[in-house]
């Protein structure tokens, strides 16, 4: 499942990086990105679970 916006992710570098050092993002970001955004979910789910709460909260993250 695609939880990043790939279409996003090259005005968020060139806003996130102030000295234009970047000029291009590979394709393989958006992909390595999902994945991260999952494995950060995975590990939050665990902990909401863990203090027995049934709702996600930014705190778990």
């Amino acid at each position: 499942m695609a939880l990043v916006i790939k279409s996003n992710i090259k005005k968020v570098v060139r806003e996130l990086d102030k000295e234009n050092a970047v000029t291009s993002v590979a394709e393989e970001v958006g992909v390595a990105l999902d994945k991260k955004v999952e494995e950060i979910l995975d590990e939050a789910i665990k902990r909401a679970k863990a203090n027995g709460r049934r709702t996600l909260q930014a705190r778990d993250l």
